[in-house]
């Protein structure tokens, strides 16, 4: 028996020790929910599921950019169905004047509406916009060949600096759609207007086919991107989550071991007095 040092004492503190810091990490990860809190909880799944972190950041603000975009599509389809249906208004217009039954007077009356709905045409065109962006270019192209794109307005619909989107924004007014050229005043000019009107309402068919068609696309790419997110969150969370049911498992045998330490420590501090009682 020797009393210069506890063996017994010693022993158990360091395990009393080891226990107390397995107690604290099982508390840590219980009460964050994160397995991994620290880069020495594990190094690797760390770096790998800071990346994925990473990549589904990118992908949450993806669906948004796709959201937006969807709205700025419908906006510019919004916009050229009120123009579809004042272009059908002219024709029927050009029509009804290009019909010889019609007084001057009348037929006055049938050009005032039609200058009426050009200019409406116009502020259309020229105020249609989403977040201060216009959707549409109201001067004129450079060779008027309806319809003819002005440039274009790019979404990023994914996390990388690739995955892009080009909306065309498309000149757009009664001049640039040759509607300025249109006249009522007679059988004649009416009846050479309605060529003009049809190909208008073509060219306006185009742009709406054109942003039906980028509407799909993003509606599609939103698809994907939810998906793509829900599989990364989803191995993200297998990663770096805590397993509550291993850590209270894990839990209640640090906590047992820990008591047990203590009470263990009692005993070893306990036996120098068993020293001096042999001395007594």
């Amino acid at each position: 028996m020797i009393i210069r040092n506890n063996i017994s004492a010693i022993n158990t503190s360091r395990n009393q020790k080891i226990g107390n810091r397995s107690l604290n990490k099982a508390l840590e990860k219980l009460s964050s929910g994160y397995r991994i809190n620290r880069a020495g909880d594990d190094a690797a799944g760390l770096a790998i599921s800071e990346l994925m972190r990473s990549q589904i950041n990118g992908l949450k603000q993806a669906e948004r950019n796709v959201t937006d975009g969807v709205g700025l599509a419908q906006t510019a389809d919004g916009a050229l169905t009120e123009i579809h249906s004042m272009l059908d208004r002219l024709k029927t217009l050009a029509i009804q004047a290009a019909n010889g039954t019609y007084s001057s007077s009348a037929r006055q009356a049938v050009e005032e509406e039609r200058l009426q709905l050009l200019e409406e045409f116009d502020r259309i065109a020229s105020s249609t916009d989403f977040n201060e962006i216009d959707l549409f270019d109201s001067s004129l192209p450079a060779n008027i060949d309806p319809p003819q794109v002005s440039d274009n307005i790019t979404l990023q619909i994914g996390p990388s600096d690739k995955e892009l989107l080009d909306v065309n924004r498309y000149y757009l007014g009664s001049k640039a759609l040759l509607l300025d050229t249109t006249d009522f005043s007679s059988v004649e000019e009416a009846g050479k207007s309605v060529d003009v009107i049809d190909n208008a309402i073509e060219a306006v068919s185009d742009m709406r086919g054109s942003l039906g068609a980028a509407q799909n696309h993003l509606e599609h790419t939103h698809n994907s991107l939810t998906v793509t997110d829900e599989n990364m969150s989803s191995a993200e969370s297998r990663i770096r989550d805590t397993n509550m049911a291993e850590e209270v498992t894990a839990y209640t045998k640090d906590r047992i071991v820990l008591e047990a330490s203590q009470a263990m420590m009692s005993q070893a501090v306990s036996i120098p007095q068993m020293i001096l009682n042999l001395l007594k």
